[in-house]
């Protein structure tokens, strides 16, 4: 399924407006009869007045918003799967989610900056296929090698520093799981992403990355954080608990470690790149998978899209002309009914 225009979705903001106004003009009605007359009054000088039409006329109403909002999002689904031939190369990106990377020396914190800038690499590749790996005091798969950059993009997005119960960064873990994505032999430029501060790592990592490097993987490290530093904030619900502590209570201040990324990189045939700045590390990582050979590789994908909007909007045309034709006072067979307890005793 493809959206066309998500932005209308905003549109669906309008519906808690409409039932706020509608619940005070309500309050508002009530309290104005009290002055002219006590309830029993009013139901022999209104004897037909609804309680329940009112809120049933809101509720149509708010639906057809929604279906309205819908229909001009424009859904489409896929009506037909076709192998289609792409051309690119196996990328995996290793995400630090240690607790050190709850840090905010960089701007929202720097795990949130890692995520934009997997996000934005996404958004600049065409025909490659990738793969997610996050990593703590031990590795995990999150998204196996594949071209559906959307799924990945939505478990990217649901990635944490509470995923891995265990602490430290544990790289080495990260490559050896890495190792395992690249499924096909013939695929001869695999390319691994590490994102993390280079802190806190654990085994022989330089001896780790320069096997993969044999085994035809090139690893490219990108540093978030800064020399500076910062401390480890801990929060629930967004609000701050406490900063984190060592043994001997003293705050811990958790800093870059620029020479362990670039010794890793170093030893997997790569490079190391700052990741402070979003724009020149898209440019740098699209450059440098441009200038790889690319591989030609088989895909299934939807290639032919059916618009769905005309359903919505004939729903939302149908519910306003309900709306529209629906009056406030009582049915005459409801009444007879004595639903919602309406009729007159």
């Amino acid at each position: 399924m493809q959206l066309e225009q998500p932005i209308y979705f905003y549109l669906l903001l309008a519906i808690p407006v409409i039932v706020l106004l509608f619940v005070g003009v309500l309050i508002w009605k009530r309290q104005a009869q009290k002055k002219f007359a006590d309830a029993e009054l009013l139901k022999r000088l209104s004897p037909n007045r609804s309680i329940f039409k009112p809120v049933l006329k809101v509720f149509i109403f708010c639906l057809a918003i929604a279906c309205l909002a819908i229909g001009l999002v424009n859904p489409k689904i896929g009506t037909k799967i076709e192998d289609v031939k792409r051309e690119g190369v196996d990328v995996v990106f290793a995400l630090d989610v240690s607790k050190s990377m709850l840090a905010e020396d960089i701007a929202p914190n720097r795990i949130e900056k890692s995520k934009q800038l997997v996000t934005q690499i996404l958004n600049s590749l065409a025909g490659d296929r990738i793969g997610i790996i996050g990593y703590a005091g031990s590795a995990f798969p999150q998204v196996p090698i594949t071209t559906d950059f959307s799924s990945a993009k939505l478990f990217l997005n649901n990635m944490n520093t509470d995923m891995v119960s265990s602490q430290g960064t544990a790289i080495n873990e990260a490559i050896e799981m890495a190792k395992t994505y690249y499924n096909d032999e013939e695929q001869t430029n695999r390319v691994l992403f590490i994102i993390s501060d280079g802190e806190d790592h654990e085994g022989n990592i330089e001896s780790i990355a320069a096997e993969a490097a044999a085994q035809g993987i090139k690893i490219y490290t990108i540093g978030v954080g800064t020399e500076k530093g910062g401390p480890i904030p801990i929060k629930r619900n967004g609000i701050l608990q406490y900063y984190k502590r060592d043994q001997n209570n003293e705050q811990v201040i958790t800093r870059l470690g620029e020479e362990t990324l670039k010794q890793i990189a170093e030893e997997g045939n790569g490079s190391y790149i700052p990741g402070n700045n979003t724009k020149e590390v898209v440019s740098t990582v699209t450059a440098i998978l441009n200038g790889m050979d690319k591989k030609t590789f088989e895909a299934k994908q939807f290639t032919d899209f059916k618009d769905q909007f005309q359903w919505f909007l004939a729903g939302a045309l149908f519910l306003l002309i309900l709306d529209v034709l629906l009056l406030e006072r009582k049915t005459a067979w409801l009444k007879k009914l004595n639903l919602f307890n309406e009729a007159e005793r």
